[in-house]
């Protein structure tokens, strides 16, 4: 496949994570007939759900931050070949997969499997991005005239990845800590900082 126009694949992908972001909350409307079938009080609805509630906010900033990064790396690309096309295919199925991640790890919370299949999605996720912007970066075919990365990018997405692997490796040596683990998300942007502290966020330049 030759460099082709990215607005399709962008329009594509926006539409899938949209839909993965609406599914995330079904789970939850389902809570609400259950509780007023068994003729509980309204606040038992958060408070006997916290699990889902908490496991539906993560997944939501996961997925939102995963497309942030998405979206901006995609404002640098011009045309996208088939490794590109292929690399975002999966990162789609691991975004369409996360509802059901979510609602798995809500509803088993203490389990390793489920910890691990959740983190091991958003690990997927993760590493696609990790290769897509390394293809990009590396065939100045895919890019914007004018486009500019930074090492911070580099290194903070390639951290962010690493993290995510780490998370898992913490769940396999400590279970109980289940996927606060995925704290370790906050590390990259910090250490990329530190590492490289001037270097500015990656833009197209004007023409």
């Amino acid at each position: 496949m030759t460099e082709k126009s990215p607005e399709r694949l962008v329009f594509f992908t926006d539409a899938v994570v949209a839909i993965a972001l609406t599914l995330l909350v079904l789970p939850l409307t389902e809570v609400v007939p259950e509780v007023v079938a068994a003729h509980g009080d309204p606040i038992e609805v958060i408070t006997g759900h916290l699990s889902q509630i908490g496991s539906f906010l993560l997944s939501f900033v996961v997925i939102g931050r995963q497309w942030i990064a998405h979206h901006r790396l995609f404002e640098l690309v011009s045309g996208y070949n088939t490794a590109l096309f292929l690399t975002n295919m999966v990162w789609l199925l691991s975004v369409v997969v996360m509802p059901f991640a979510t609602q798995m790890v809500g509803g088993f919370a203490t389990n390793e499997f489920t910890s691990l299949f959740y983190i091991g999605t958003i690990l997927v996720n993760s590493g696609c991005l990790s290769v897509m912007t390394l293809l990009v970066r590396s065939d100045p075919a895919l890019l914007r005239e004018g486009a500019n990365f930074t090492d911070r990018w580099l290194f903070n997405t390639i951290g962010t990845t690493v993290a995510v692997a780490g998370a898992a490796v913490l769940v396999l040596i400590v279970p109980s800590v289940n996927y606060y683990s995925l704290l370790l998300l906050m590390v990259p942007p910090v250490v990329a900082r530190l590492v490289h502290p001037d270097a500015p966020k990656p833009t197209q330049l004007s023409e």
